[in-house]
């Protein structure tokens, strides 16, 4: 690109936030917006359209920048795009109602984003936010999907699924269909309280007439509290959801041969990380994982991943900093799993604070039987 004047854009695009940025050709953000969810599933073209134009003229006028003067580029990452065709309907939208939006735009998933954020040469994106999904791409371009299909037929793992679990594990324990293996007295208090129910009765037109998944969702950050404070249903809860998020981690890191695979973690139910790492690694070890795992945070927003990708659209490399870009907070190795904190190595031999006799007891919760070197459960 030629000239002193270059701004490309970037939006992270959730099912209930949104981020923009703004950089010039040094990577540098010099204007920056935030705004509602942007899924068109749920918002429409239009809808989703006009929340992305806000924004964009916002960040405009916060880097001041003439909302005339087009953006050499932007790159939309948004959750529920995942169809090349509603990619561009979008696309063309936005174009139409404000020609100077961007020269150019480019669509992708939000696990795009995320993915060309933290890992740009290749790796792996599990978003556990309201919803989840899971991408690898490899490092010569191929890119393999796993989850992302919604709260009907997908979702694992997510804020909205450990909610859901919750509510049900309430109402099946009540009903004897299937009794809890732990005491539903307090998370049942925790939904009472969210959804400002009485009964069960009360919770339906939550589940049914007015359904919000991002309302849903918001249950799960008083059930973390709950689980961090010992409860033992909670903390079963967030251990199955460390379980089926490794299970997306597995299912992909079998279409690659890469021995050691970064995986950036996105999403709020990932700040629960050590009430997830139980069954995460019970996961794990179950489904005998081979590769080496690299577990970052991004430390700067996906917007920025999206914004990278609107240069690379143009066949322009921005700039990056990776140790400004993400940070390292697990590792995982398969030779070598050394747990603390009254966990377990993989071969169940080896265990700290409190584990005795074949039985682990972490922070004085109840204990759980190993037997043939299986994991601890943790709760």
């Amino acid at each position: 690109m030629s000239g002193d004047i270059f701004f490309v854009g970037g939006v992270e695009g959730g099912a209930t936030h949104s981020n923009l940025v703004i950089c010039d050709r040094n990577g540098k953000v010099v204007g920056t917006a935030k705004g509602p969810g942007t899924n068109h599933w749920t918002l429409g073209i239009d809808g989703c359209s006009n929340r992305i134009l806000a924004m964009v003229h916002e960040a405009k006028q916060n880097a001041g920048i003439p909302l005339d003067r087009p953006l050499d580029s932007l790159g939309l990452t948004l959750s529920g795009c995942e169809q090349e065709s509603s990619n561009a309907e979008l696309a063309a939208c936005v174009r139409e109602k404000d020609a100077n939006c961007a020269r150019a735009i480019y669509v992708a998933s939000d696990t795009a984003g995320s993915l060309f954020t933290g890992a740009p040469d290749g790796g792996m994106v599990v978003i556990a936010g309201t919803g989840s999904n899971a991408l690898l791409r490899t490092p010569d371009g191929e890119q393999h999907g796993c989850g992302g299909w919604g709260y009907l037929l997908g979702d694992e793992g997510s804020a909205y699924w450990i909610a859901h679990r919750a509510v049900k594990a309430v109402f099946d324990d009540i009903d004897g269909l299937n009794p809890s293996p732990h005491s539903i007295h307090s998370v049942w208090e925790v939904i009472r309280e969210h959804f400002n129910a009485d009964t069960r009765a009360d919770l339906l037109t939550h589940a049914y007439k007015h359904f919000d998944k991002p309302l849903f969702a918001g249950a799960t950050m008083k059930l973390a509290k709950l689980a961090y404070q010992g409860d033992p249903l909670a903390r079963h809860l967030f251990s199955e959801a460390g379980q089926t998020l490794a299970a997306h981690i597995v299912a992909l890191s079998r279409r690659t041969t890469i021995e050691r695979l970064r995986v950036v973690c996105v999403g709020s139910v990932w700040k629960s990380w050590e009430i997830l790492k139980p069954g995460f690694l019970k996961e794990l070890t179950r489904r005998q994982l081979k590769t080496e795992l690299e577990l970052v945070r991004l430390r700067v927003s996906s917007a920025m991943g999206a914004a990278w990708l609107a240069a690379k659209h143009i066949d322009y490399d921005l700039p990056r900093d990776d140790s400004v870009y993400c940070s390292v907070f697990y590792t995982y190795d398969p030779q070598n799993v050394n747990i603390t904190n009254g966990e377990h190595t993989n071969n169940g031999t080896t265990h700290e604070n409190g584990c005795k006799n074949g039985h682990c007891k972490v922070n004085g919760d109840n204990t759980a039987s190993i037997t043939n070197g299986e994991l601890c459960n943790g709760f």
